[in-house]
């Protein structure tokens, strides 16, 4: 029984790690084949096809500019559901782009919406941080990949 319970504490143990990240590149447990180990959760956002020029990478990087640098969280709350002075970044729609466009979504970051339609506060442009052209094309991946395709 205890040789039972180890085993499984151990595989549980990487279970967690690999849903946290803290274990992607670990090799699943001796006792469990490889065909039915299940693979590091990728995030559901990379699921999605990307449009071209963007990888899985940049959709990461954005979401920690997104959560610290680029103050996003700030408005947009930090699962960019939107608070009452930014709106929903995860729903379908969209009220200062035609939709989920890449290129619309770099735009609105790098000139901000100094009239929001139906919110109290302008955006300035990159959200009144200092992040670079590069970290909003990171930015709008991130938010480009929030949606169900």
């Amino acid at each position: 029984m205890q040789r039972f319970l180890t085993r499984s504490a151990g595989a549980l143990s990487v279970a967690l790690l690999a849903a946290c990240g803290g274990a992607s590149d670990a090799a699943p447990p001796a006792t469990q084949p490889a065909e039915t180990a299940a693979p590091a959760a990728a995030p559901a956002q990379t699921m999605m096809q990307l449009p071209d020029g963007v990888t899985p990478e940049m959709v990461a990087e954005g979401k920690t500019i997104f959560e610290g640098p680029g103050t996003c969280l700030a408005c947009h709350g930090p699962d960019a559901k939107g608070t009452t002075l930014a709106p929903n970044l995860t729903d379908e729609e969209w009220i200062n782009t035609t939709g989920r466009v890449y290129d619309e979504i770099v735009n609105l970051i790098m000139t901000g919406v100094p009239q929001p339609k139906q919110h109290p506060s302008p955006m300035p442009p990159k959200g009144g941080s200092s992040i670079t052209d590069e970290q909003v094309r990171a930015v709008a991946a991130y938010v480009f990949s929030l949606g169900s395709h």
